[in-house]
């Protein structure tokens, strides 16, 4: 899968992520010692997004590693190029529907209260821990972004597909935490209308990678 991909994915997914992390993101303890410490601040939370993320894909490499020696590459890409276009189109097998499962629901429970816990602490340590627990938090894009990091076939690959995935998440969720204003409500539902259309093209792109791969290399 070709890494530009990872940070497109990231870049125009974050506008719709910003509805889960962007609150969180504002609502980190404010140092009240300048812009430059601020930014370091907001840099070291979101630091830890990207670490979730890169070991995430890491994991999901080694998975597809396993399926490439198979010989499964092919079969792989085009079920999840299916699986992405039926997770855009179907409301059950959306992230939203698939929170709604039971044990789902109760893994984020927690998740949620360790992200309160380190939230009322202060320090660098805990932005970097609220930052590495917000990765976890389901979203839709980040699971869009895991399934091409699958199809890369290593574990260096899938650590470095979402590792772009999470910096190209980087410049909505600074705007948003720094001069949340810029990205106005508005803007952000404009531009979330048109998402599903992004993972419905990934989707289709991963079927005809699937069909087309031995005549692509």
């Amino acid at each position: 899968m070709e890494l530009w991909t990872a940070f497109t994915i990231g870049f125009f997914g974050s506008f719709h992520c910003i509805g889960m992390c962007g609150p969180i993101a504002m609502a980190l303890p404010v140092s009240g010692e300048g812009i430059v410490l601020e930014l370091f601040r907001k840099t070291v939370y979101n630091l830890g997004r990207v670490i979730t993320y890169s070991l995430m894909g890491a994991v999901v490499g080694l998975v597809g590693h396993g399926i490439s020696l198979a010989g499964l590459q092919r079969p792989l890409s085009i079920l999840l190029g299916i699986l992405l276009i039926a997770g855009a189109s179907l409301p059950m097998l959306s992230a939203s529907g698939i929170q709604q499962l039971k044990p789902v629901r109760a893994l984020f429970r927690r998740l949620r209260s360790q992200l309160a816990n380190q939230m009322n602490r202060r320090g660098t340590i805990a932005l970097l821990l609220v930052g590495l627990l917000n990765g976890l938090l389901p979203c839709g894009f980040v699971y869009v972004g895991l399934a091409g990091s699958a199809t890369v076939g290593t574990v260096p690959g899938g650590m470095a597909y979402m590792a772009l995935f999470g910096l190209g998440t980087l410049p909505a969720m600074m705007l948003m935490s720094l001069a949340p204003n810029i990205l106005g409500v508005q803007l952000r539902r404009s531009i979330a209308r048109y998402l599903p259309w992004l993972a419905v093209l990934l989707g289709l792109y991963l079927v005809y990678r699937g069909l087309f791969m031995g005549v692509m290399h």
